[in-house]
């Protein structure tokens, strides 16, 4: 009886067998499984949805790089403040000459032809004036004539001076005979003159070097009619000589350059026909004037040709160091962007472009100075779109060095 009643109890006049409660209250085992159960369910639920966030997150941060105009950029490269510039020069001789006929007539013979170096004095060529000759020898006639007159005009002169102290004459025969005297005296120094000219332009039938050189051209044969221009015809240039020992060398420099280039400078000069070659000049005068058509200074470099290695009449390219006053900066040419607002380079800044208004300078082909608005240190886009607008988010993909500018 006592184990029924300890395996009961009453509540509120009701007896419950506790065998029943204990049945019916669930096992705390249990209620921690559920708990680890919904929480693993939970960890698994967040971790997939956290998961799916993220990766959309990433996705839409990938979209978006992807979807930024990839550039790429360029520093600029800054030149040293000696700037070497390299322009055409035409090779002269230092003296070059025409040689004309001074007298009329028929090439008889000519002695050299292109190419010969001749000396001061050596004969050139030989005209035959036959008009001239005998010109020349009427006049010796004519002379010879008036000095026959003068010598029998002297006689009586001297003649009549000596009758006159015994009164034989009058002094008017005196006076006469000394007229007379006095004609033929200026006849025979007329006719002298007359000899001494025709004799010069006989002398001229022989034609010689006027200094050392080169004979350049010969442009007359045996046989052609030679014209002295005295007539009023073309004149024939017979020869061309040149000195090629020192040779002049022609530059026309442009205005912003004109104030560093100095008389004294060393200049460079390089020939096709020289390849790796460099001869010397040195800048002897300049025309201290620019040129109003060209906007050029015109400069005269003389370079030494001993060995006469440079031929005159070659094109040079001269290379010059002129001094600046600043350095500048250089960008290649597929960097400007041309917008009717005028010249801009586009600058990547904190991954924004900007475009910048600058000033160009000097154009070497590949390559463009930029006197004004941009720094050494920005990051200039080579072949930037069309489109491109300022405040546009660009990637940056290759960055090129200053000195691998090309």
């Amino acid at each position: 009886m006592l184990s029924k009643q300890e395996d009961s109890t009453q509540i509120g006049g009701l007896t419950f067998p506790l065998n029943d409660v204990r049945q019916t209250r669930p096992p705390l085992n249990k209620w921690l499984g559920m708990a680890i159960a919904f929480i693993l369910v939970a960890a698994v639920f967040i971790s997939g949805v956290w998961s799916r966030v993220n990766s959309r997150k990433t996705l839409n941060a990938e979209t978006a790089q992807a979807a930024l105009t990839a550039v790429s950029v360029v520093t600029p490269q800054q030149t040293a403040p000696a700037e070497e510039i390299i322009l055409p020069g035409n090779v002269q001789p230092f003296i070059t000459s025409p040689i004309y006929a001074r007298t009329s007539g028929y090439l008889r013979k000519w002695t050299v032809d292109i190419g010969a170096h001749v000396k001061k004095g050596q004969l050139l060529a030989v005209i035959e004036t036959p008009e001239v000759d005998q010109q020349l020898q009427q006049s010796l006639s004519n002379l010879n004539t008036a000095k026959a007159n003068l010598a029998l005009a002297e006689t009586t002169k001297n003649r009549y001076e000596g009758m006159i102290r015994s009164n034989a004459v009058s002094q008017q025969d005196v006076d006469n005979v000394v007229g007379t005297y006095n004609a033929n005296k200026a006849i025979v120094e007329a006719n002298q003159a007359n000899v001494k000219q025709l004799e010069a332009l006989q002398s001229f039938e022989k034609i010689y070097a006027p200094f050392d050189g080169v004979v350049t051209a010969r442009n007359t044969d045996i046989g052609d009619l030679i014209n002295s221009g005295s007539a009023g015809g073309v004149k024939t240039d017979l020869f061309h000589i040149a000195q090629p020992g020192t040779l002049r060398v022609y530059v026309n420099v442009p205005e912003e350059y004109s104030q560093g280039t100095k008389v004294g400078m060393t200049a460079d000069l390089s020939l096709a026909e020289f390849p790796g070659r460099k001869f010397q000049g040195k800048l002897v005068r300049t025309a201290e004037a620019i040129n109003m058509t060209t906007r050029t200074l015109l400069i005269e470099i003389d370079v030494n040709n001993p060995a006469g290695e440079l031929l005159t009449g070659s094109y040079a390219e001269v290379h010059l160091k002129v001094p600046t006053q600043t350095s500048t900066l250089l960008l290649p040419v597929n960097t400007l962007i041309f917008r009717s607002q005028g010249l801009r380079v586009g600058v990547v800044k904190d991954g924004k472009v900007e475009l910048d208004a600058v000033t160009p300078g000097r154009d070497s082909g590949n390559q463009i100075e930029i006197v004004s608005g941009i720094k050494p240190d920005d990051q200039v886009i080579i072949n930037p779109p069309d489109s491109i607008v300022s405040g546009q988010r660009v990637q940056i993909v290759q960055a090129t060095l200053p000195g691998d500018i090309k």
